[in-house]
């Protein structure tokens, strides 16, 4: 274990920061780090992640292996007869600032989860800590409680018709008779037990024991779709990320069949045959370059570059950024770690006994162009997520994800572009004002100079919101041995270890 420089963290919660170094302090790599800051933020950010939904881990080893590990959720429906393949979930209506959206949930909606396997996959292959010290942040955290701060109070309560629909739920998040809001405490005495268990049938009992059994059982009573055998059969996949020239770099991200990586791929690229000297950043040549490099990857996406479907959303505009966090960590030593993870809004199912919510993937309409139910049970479930690196000189440069559904590509390619292309210092470009075209209309945050928002609008409808917000993603970025940049727009917390 030789040390070449300072540990630095990202997350979106600084008690998920804060695990991740306990476990770096305590002798682990940027892989027990990456695992324990994952377990941990399904009990702090329990409205974005959770071990029911599904995620990446991009990991570069110190000796210089690359592995994407795909723990994304499956379609289910394994052991079921096609007429049974139907979409048996219901919508749920979110009141947001600007206007309601409906999102669907219920038992039907639920994809085969991947983070718990995921997580223990990567530790098993990378990981160089005892299961059971990784988990004890996570389990201190649900065991005692934590106070919710302003970002996850707000998360809650948007969310309250789904986290509440079940008596679970309900005793979970339930405080005097109100949903718990910023300042509440609360606890998960049932995910801290199935933590403190975990490191004896490492997720067997989830996949393919009592647990499993139990999840089948509710399912078929209620009509979803998950079964024993989608559990069983579950399989975290390990491929080669896409790799991308860009300047002087090589940009690794997630591969096909996720598209988010493809589609920053395809606007980097657009961006290199550009001349970026001579033009001020923010200015209104560079807002125009911006917007119209979005509007054409979307006119190419809509196309046919992917097979998903380009969803006009002028009525969207408040839509809720699916649940989905990020993490990055570099350690000492070399070794990187970029990890996204979702649970998408949750399907208000809780698994019994554990405290554990399960996703609602299938509820997802963005996910499913072709349909609810279209894709043949045991399908890996395409995503927007993009776990990154940046490489330069076959070192790495930056460590890089998002959440925010389809703004993940357009927050990550700015971040990318204010740092490489303009030398911003990583938190002030994550911090920096984001634009994203929607299909009907150029979202635009507050802070561009009036010159840049007077040039949008002589070619675009302009909507230009009043703060930022988490609508724009959450971009959580480490430099090794420098700095890390940790989004506001999502709690972002940063921490060094000298």
């Amino acid at each position: 274990m030789k040390k070449t420089g300072k540990a630095i963290v990202a997350t979106g919660h600084p008690l998920v920061s804060g695990a991740a170094v306990e476990i770096l302090r305590n002798g682990g790599n940027a892989f027990d780090a990456a695992v324990g800051a994952g377990f941990a933020g399904a009990v702090a950010e329990q409205t974005l992640t959770s071990l029911g939904g599904g995620g990446f881990l991009l990991a570069r080893t110190q000796q210089g292996e690359e592995i994407l590990f795909d723990f994304f959720t499956d379609t289910p429906g394994r052991g079921l007869d096609s007429s049974d393949l139907e979409p048996h979930f219901f919508p749920v209506t979110i009141h947001f600032p600007g206007s309601d959206q409906d999102f669907n949930i219920g038992l039907g909606s639920v994809a085969v989860p991947g983070n718990l396997k995921g997580f223990l996959h990567v530790h098993q292959r990378l990981g160089r800590l005892d299961l059971a010290e990784i988990l004890q942040p996570a389990i201190r955290l649900a065991r005692d409680g934590l106070e919710l701060n302003d970002w996850q109070g707000y998360f809650l309560n948007l969310l309250e018709p789904i986290v509440t629909h079940s008596p679970v739920g309900r005793k979970l998040y339930t405080i005097n008779g109100s949903c718990a809001k910023q300042g509440d405490h609360i606890t998960n005495p049932e995910i801290a037990d199935f933590l403190s268990q975990l490191p004896k049938d490492y997720g067997e009992s989830f996949y393919r024991g009592a647990l499993a059994k139990a999840i089948d059982y509710d399912m078929r009573k209620g009509k979803g779709l998950l079964t024993a055998e989608d559990l069983a059969a579950y399989k975290v996949i390990e491929r080669a990320p896409l790799a991308i020239g860009y300047r002087d770099y090589t940009f690794l991200t997630n591969p096909q069949p996720s598209m988010g990586g493809s589609l920053i791929g395809l606007a980097l690229s657009l961006l290199e045959t550009q001349d970026m000297s001579g033009i001020k950043y923010h200015s209104a040549v560079h807002a125009l370059q911006t917007a119209k490099l979005m509007t054409e990857v979307e006119e190419l996406r809509e196309n046919g570059l992917n097979t998903m479907s380009l969803q006009k959303s002028g009525a969207r505009i408040r839509q809720f950024s699916r649940g989905t966090t990020h993490i990055s960590v570099a350690d000492a030593e070399g070794n990187v770690a970029s990890m996204t993870c979702s649970n998408g809004e949750g399907s208000g199912y809780f698994v019994p006994g554990t405290g554990i919510m399960l996703n609602n993937m299938m509820g997802e309409d963005d996910l499913h162009p072709a349909g609810f139910h279209a894709s043949p049970p045991g399908q890996r479930v395409s995503s927007m997520m993009s776990p990154s690196l940046l490489l330069k000189n076959e070192a790495v440069a930056m460590v890089i994800g998002s959440g925010g559904s389809k703004r993940i590509r357009t927050a990550i390619t700015q971040v990318l572009s204010a740092i490489i292309d303009f030398a911003i210092p990583v938190q002030q470009a994550v911090e920096a004002p984001r634009i994203h075209w929607d299909g009907a209309m150029m979202q635009v945050e507050p802070g561009l100079p009036q010159e840049a928002i007077h040039a949008l609008k002589k070619h675009w409808p302009v909507n230009i919101w009043s703060s930022i917000d988490v609508y724009f993603g959450g971009v959580h970025t480490v430099i090794p041995n420098i700095a890390g940049g940790g989004d506001p727009r999502r709690g972002g917390s940063v921490r060094v270890i000298e």
